[in-house]
């Protein structure tokens, strides 16, 4: 080989090199659809991030993305893959929208991602995946090490590694494990401490959430199957009474739930945590059969929350417990009365919700003194009486004062309600969705959102989809309304 071939040959050698050093300057791994096969199926487990450079979600989720891996380093590895240079890699895998998360193992598109967002969230989320699917458990020392976990452990007794059950129950964990944590042993003493003489599955409760009010070891007795499993563990996995986070909170609020809001700490302060727990547990315990499930939160977890959906501030509340319940169709109550040691106020907080004594709490602006304009101002305390009057055809406008959208269709928006303001039949009205709550029935994710509550029909509101040009707002109306809209100011191109 000539000097000159040698020269080019550690040229590239050099470039490679500090390729790589750029690629792995930051602790997520740029991938892209030269190196991505190869790279990928160096790791057992890992992340990736599919993006696009100019999408918002994808920049509003790379800083956590970047601390998590950082993080994670030594642990998982976290990857990206910028779709706009490497198109192939990204269709190969069905990226059709950014950000796209999923889960490689050995290279292999394992599953797609489906955990928190958050740093926090993507830790938590992917130390599960790293290992196994169910680790083997050999000594009681392993046992007592694997339940001592700040989350539950589900751990299977079998009689040997050909047992039938075992195998069932590998298949389950490695389909469940992105949500649970899983171990087994073929070794049957390990089992005698927890009464098991049999093949038999445990859900071990964490021992921090360990109270006298609830078992804190559970027993599958049914035949093992990834069916029958799941369900006894999404059955049984939170107890009485769970730590509400930010990662399990849509698990929890698909159903109706008190949380008991306060300084919770389970690492530094155990004890006083458990102190509060407790007590929303010993009054739980009283209602447990009448469809309300329990929780309790760290209040600075859920500070804007809490502002944003009951008017409670950073500093409000003190010390003691902030009690709020939350209904499946949205409705909210607050407990006003100060939460006592002996619980005997929220025994009266639940006594007067199962009686329907409650006021639901409504985020609400004041109910404007005046309110002649063409357009109507609605408020939440309003909004019945006046999107809801069940002789008016109503449209009604959902906006955020910031947005640039909103802005630009107000001056139609009061032009189509002079053109109909002699009109007893139809009401143009709008409310500011960020400052008043949005009542049920009304999906409003983005601004403006526009809907028509007919006449007749308020139990059926209807998203209005056309163009906001006046003429296409009167089209609309003449077609939906129950009576024909009277217009005083025609356009000629209507």
């Amino acid at each position: 080989m000539s000097s000159s071939t040698n020269d080019k040959v550690i040229s590239r050698h050099i470039l490679f090199i500090s390729h790589l050093s750029i690629v792995y300057s930051v602790y997520s791994i740029v991938l892209g659809d030269a190196d991505f096969d190869y790279l990928a199926a160096e790791h057992e487990t890992m992340l990736v991030k599919f993006y696009a450079p100019w999408c918002g979600h994808c920049k509003k989720l790379a800083p956590d993305f970047e601390t998590a891996a950082t993080r994670l380093k030594g642990t998982v590895p976290l990857a990206k893959v910028d779709c706009t240079a490497s198109p192939d890699t990204c269709g190969r895998f069905g990226v059709t929208g950014y950000p796209t998360l999923k889960i490689f193992r050995n290279g292999e598109d394992a599953s797609s991602y489906d955990g928190p967002r958050s740093a926090d969230g993507i830790v938590h989320f992917m130390k599960k995946q790293a290992g196994p699917n169910s680790v083997t458990l050999r000594r009681e020392a392993d046992l007592e090490a694997f339940v001592n976990h700040f989350d539950a452990s589900v751990v299977g007794f079998f009689s040997g590694p050909d047992s039938g059950q075992l195998a069932e129950f590998l298949k389950a964990a490695s389909v469940m494990r992105e949500h649970f944590r899983f171990a087994h042993t073929i070794d049957m003493t390990l089992g005698l401490k927890h009464g098991v003489d049999t093949e038999r599955v445990l859900l071990f409760r964490p021992p921090r959430l360990s109270s006298k009010f609830e078992e804190s070891v559970l027993r599958f007795t049914e035949t093992i199957t990834t069916h029958t499993l799941r369900r006894f563990i999404r059955d049984n996995i939170f107890g009485m009474c769970p730590h509400l986070t930010n990662e399990n909170r849509d698990k929890l609020k698909g159903q109706d739930l008190l949380t008991a809001y306060y300084d919770l700490d389970y690492l530094q302060n155990p004890k006083g945590t458990n102190y509060w727990r407790n007590r929303v547990m010993k009054v739980g315990s009283q209602f447990a059969s009448q469809g309300l499930s329990f929780a309790v939160a760290n209040r600075k977890d859920f500070v804007d929350e809490l502002e944003e959906e009951f008017g409670l501030g950073a500093s409000d509340g003190g010390d003691l417990p902030f009690v709020t319940i939350r209904t499946q169709q949205g409705f909210k109550y607050t407990m006003r009365e100060e939460f006592t040691r002996d619980g005997k106020s929220l025994e009266r907080f639940l006594e007067d919700y199962f009686a329907g004594r409650l006021k639901r709490y409504i985020k609400s602006e004041p109910i404007p003194e005046k309110n002649k304009g063409p357009v109507k101002v609605v408020v939440a305390e309003s909004f019945e009486e006046i999107v809801n009057e069940p002789e008016k055809d109503v449209l009604i406008e959902f906006y955020a004062p910031w947005c640039g959208h909103c802005k630009s269709l107000e001056p139609k928006y009061k032009e189509l309600a002079e053109q109909l303001y002699s009109d007893p039949n139809i009401v143009i009205a709008k409310m500011d969705a960020t400052a008043n709550d949005v009542p049920q029935g009304f999906d409003v994710q983005g601004f403006p959102t526009i809907y028509f509550a007919q006449a007749g029909k308020k139990d059926q509101p209807k998203r209005y989809e056309g163009a906001h040009e006046v003429k296409d707002f009167i089209k609309y109306l003449k077609r939906e309304s129950s009576h024909v809209p009277v217009v005083s100011r025609v356009k000629e191109d209507l």
